[in-house]
């Protein structure tokens, strides 16, 4: 047999070192816990600063929404990021099997699609955009029914004016609101023009009118009613005649 034997009474600053490692690690479970259930019960996406604000002062908020997403990931919840925020929503590959149909009145038309990509990249790059420069860069005038469909729809919003240029047009920018209906962290995660022509994006017609119909970009039902009223009698500045099975719409 061997001559060690085991201290039946371990040395008291072995012993407090592991109390105080027990204590930790049952804080940090409760932490989690505290966490994991604002989440669940918070009605939309909630900023980590309020999430802060309900745990211990210099509890690691970070490294606690790092776990819960780690733990959550391959689940049908996930713990996900969207506009600087974090939330707990369903899958996306279960989106099929969750599918509820919804009849909308109105989807968005060319015009108002090619408005706010305009808008949406040009904030990207850290830059608002006045009308003059969305009409500079799709080649043709917008009504002003366009910017209001896109502003009622809280995608868009003033951003000041412009100075030292006369009239001292508007500025327009994106808001949060557009991140949180795309589903997007920030500006940056925009698709890139290699993946835009990879879709079919970047064809000026074609391309515009499918994603149209697919119904990725449509106005909330009492927006798309209102504009329907206000936008009936406006002509489409850049109409054309579309071909046989494209997609009509109005500016």
């Amino acid at each position: 047999m061997s001559d060690q034997t085991v201290n039946p009474h371990p040395h008291p600053d072995e012993s407090a070192r592991e109390e105080a490692e027990i204590a930790d690690a049952r804080s940090r479970a409760q932490q989690l816990r505290l966490v994991e259930a604002l989440l669940f019960a918070a009605p939309g996406l909630v900023d980590p600063r309020e999430v802060a604000r309900r745990l211990p002062e210099g509890a690691p908020v970070e490294e606690l929404l790092q776990t819960l997403e780690a733990q959550y990931a391959g689940r049908g919840v996930n713990l996900v990021r969207v506009a600087g925020k974090v939330g707990l929503r369903t899958a996306a590959d279960l989106a099929s099997a969750l599918d509820i149909e919804v009849a909308v009145p109105r989807k968005l038309s060319r015009a108002a699609i090619e408005t706010l990509a305009i808008i949406a990249y040009q904030h990207a790059e850290k830059k608002a955009v006045t009308r003059a420069e969305i009409e500079e860069i799709r080649g043709v005038s917008i009504s002003r029914g366009t910017l209001d469909q896109l502003m009622e729809a809280g995608w868009i919003k003033p951003h000041g004016h412009r100075e030292h240029v006369p009239g001292r047009p508007a500025e327009w920018i994106t808001t949060e609101q557009f991140l949180v209906h795309f589903g997007l962290d920030t500006l940056a995660q925009l698709p890139g023009v290699e993946e835009l022509r990879a879709a079919g994006l970047l064809d000026r017609r074609a391309g515009v009118s499918q994603y149209g119909e697919q119904g990725s970009l449509e106005l909330p039902p009492e927006i798309g009613e209102q504009a329907e009223a206000e936008e009936g009698a406006v002509v489409d500045d850049d109409a054309e005649k579309p071909a046989s099975g494209e997609m009509r719409s109005s500016a």
